[in-house]
């Protein structure tokens, strides 16, 4: 049982996450009754879990697929430093090594180093979404003050770079 699922059950998924029993990946996980965001509690393993789903089991940054070998990371896409919140709508999955070599840079100007990269294949579009659908989350529930700011000036930096 894992109450952070609710008490639901839990089994163990590839990549050794955990996701409610009777589901597949991620995406059942979402097909709780209730949200998640700022509604309900998810525990970490449940919220990388969906953010590896949802990126098709690659990392947002470079493109490479997750593995034994190339493990998933939790990606904050407005850091934790700026006040982003540890919720599913700012969190991403990327390799170990686009986490470290990100560090504290944008999501915006981490983009652009992603794609002068040879061989990377950055998820542009996936990012826009997951920037937008934060900046929607973040609206709903209030609060937040820091990393609207933040995430603001990032979703500028989104539009004028397309």
């Amino acid at each position: 049982m894992c109450p952070s699922l609710g008490n639901r059950e839990v089994r163990f998924a590839p990549l050794g996450l955990a996701l409610p029993s009777g589901t597949s990946r991620a995406v059942g996980a979402l097909a709780l009754a209730e949200p998640f965001g700022h509604d309900r509690l998810v525990d970490r393993a449940a919220r990388l879990a969906l953010a590896v789903d949802r990126q098709g089991g690659r990392c947002l940054w470079c493109g490479r697929r997750f593995g034994p070998l190339i493990p998933p990371t939790t990606e904050h896409l407005v850091p934790r430093l700026k006040g982003g919140p540890s919720i599913v709508a700012n969190e991403a999955a990327a390799c170990r090594r686009c986490n470290a070599d990100r560090g504290h840079i944008g999501p915006v100007d981490w983009l652009a180093q992603c794609r002068r990269r040879h061989g990377w294949a950055p998820q542009a579009t996936l990012l826009a979404t997951l920037l937008n659908a934060l900046d929607i989350e973040l609206e709903n529930v209030g609060g937040h003050r820091r990393a609207r700011r933040y995430l603001s000036s990032q979703l500028r930096r989104c539009r004028s770079s397309h």
